[in-house]
């Protein structure tokens, strides 16, 4: 993924309401159950720092975000970088809703391009990614 792409957007609707999909978002709890088992610690608040490791194949991704602008129960963006390699974005959530129904909408910015040599970079697999999550984890897990 490079600075030069067009942002990845993704919406999801959801029958639930707008404080259950932010605490779906925000809460760590929650967070573990859909999101990263391996999530050890999350604050919706600015400044917030955590990291975390994932692996994929013979890769480790260190995980490390950084929570940079939050509006209770409408928006938070972090920063997400890796720790063995170049290129950084930002990942910001947005809702709207009520308390039956709630749109959620995601948005990557590449702020600086990653390696374009690592499968898990490239834009394609970012958007599968981004699927899974939101449209069958966050799904199932709010349907549940």
């Amino acid at each position: 993924m490079k600075k030069s792409d067009p942002p990845i957007i993704i919406k999801v609707n959801f029958d639930k309401g707008a404080g259950i999909v932010w605490n779906a978002l925000t809460q760590l709890s929650e967070m573990k159950k859909w999101y990263f088992e391996v999530l050890e610690a999350f604050e919706a608040r600015e400044g917030f720092t955590t990291s975390f490791k994932v692996s994929s194949e013979e890769r480790v991704f260190t995980h490390q975000w950084k929570v940079i602008e939050v509006i209770p129960g409408q928006k938070i963006t972090y920063s997400w970088q890796f720790e063995e390699y170049p290129g950084a974005s930002t990942s910001t959530f947005e809702i709207s809703g009520d308390d039956h129904k709630t749109e959620l909408t995601l948005t990557v910015l590449v702020q600086e391009d990653f390696p374009s040599g690592i499968p898990e970079f490239k834009r394609e697999s970012c958007i599968g990614g981004w699927d899974y999550f939101l449209k069958g984890n966050l799904k199932d897990y709010l349907s549940a």
